[in-house]
């Protein structure tokens, strides 16, 4: 736990605008409610759908002294997401980004379409790298002072089967963070990435293969809401956090035990889980 008060961003950085991918739903809609109600207007990307059309409308209802905007989008190769996320933004000046946009693509990694780990890709590493140099740029340039928040897991610090696209982005999103964040910490401008332990959303509602692992980590969940000020006392204070007992857990065994020690233990014992087993049996 960080022993510090919750840290009025509005304030702190004498913003205006918040800029929230995946803002639809989850952790997104919550950090979007949360950045809300510091009075910050929000801009909101995420899925083109009922949960963004439902999110706008309560956030508008909530608080109509504020402006929030929607960028209605998908974050693939085929998609120009950032020429959407430009034009909404255009005349206005974004001091606090959230990179949580994400999802998870499970079972062995040959076993899923090629496009749909490469759609797995851009969504939860790549498009992190247009968006944040975009706004980083763009407050370096201004000599604002700022954060650029990121999303991330500790699955990025073990080796995580079933979920190996995941895991990966997930590394990349947290040592990006801690690279930019060294680069720019000595112009007042935040950059971390924060590991949540499990939380209640519909991240785990459209996996293709359920994982019992993974089933089994959604009994401790905590609600999205219980996440905003925990990742705003994040800001500032560290370039990475790992939020939660199972991301502390994870991390404390990490830091005890070689990563090849890890890779080698689950290599040998992964032939006798369930989950392999099961998806075993659909390799030809």
């Amino acid at each position: 736990m960080i022993s510090r008060p919750v840290p009025n961003l509005k304030e702190k950085y004498n913003a205006e605008w918040a800029l929230v991918t995946g803002g639809g739903s989850g952790i997104g809609k919550a950090l979007c409610f949360a950045l809300a109600s510091q009075g910050l207007n929000v801009v909101v990307v995420s899925l083109d759908d009922a949960a963004l059309t439902q999110t706008m409308s309560e956030l508008s209802k909530n608080y109509p002294a504020l402006q929030f905007r929607s960028v209605p989008t998908t974050f693939s190769s085929n998609v120009n997401y950032m020429d959407k996320i430009i034009k909404a933004t255009k005349d206005i000046t974004v001091q606090c980004v959230f990179n949580n946009a994400g999802f998870i693509v499970t079972g062995f990694f040959e076993q899923a379409p090629l496009g749909k780990h490469l759609a797995n890709l851009e969504c939860n590493a790549s498009s992190t790298v247009p968006i944040t140099h975009h706004f980083l740029k763009q407050m370096t340039d201004k000599k604002l002072k700022g954060c650029v928040v990121f999303t991330s897991s500790v699955a990025g610090f073990i080796p995580t089967p079933f979920a190996a696209m995941y895991a990966s982005t997930k590394a990349f999103v947290s040592q990006f963070a801690c690279c930019c964040h060294i680069e720019v910490y000595g112009l007042g401008i935040d950059v971390c990435a924060v590991h949540p332990s499990p939380v209640a959303s519909n991240f785990y509602d459209k996996v293709d293969h359920k994982i019992e692992l993974m089933e089994a980590a959604q009994k401790s969940a905590v609600p999205p809401s219980d996440l905003p000020n925990q990742i705003f006392k994040s800001i500032g204070a560290c370039a990475t956090r790992d939020i939660g007992g199972m991301a502390l857990g994870t991390r404390i065994g990490t830091f005890f035990l070689p990563y090849n020690f890890f890779t080698r233990i689950f290599a040998v014992a992964a032939p006798f889980l369930p989950d392999y087993k099961k998806h075993n049996a659909n390799r030809k």
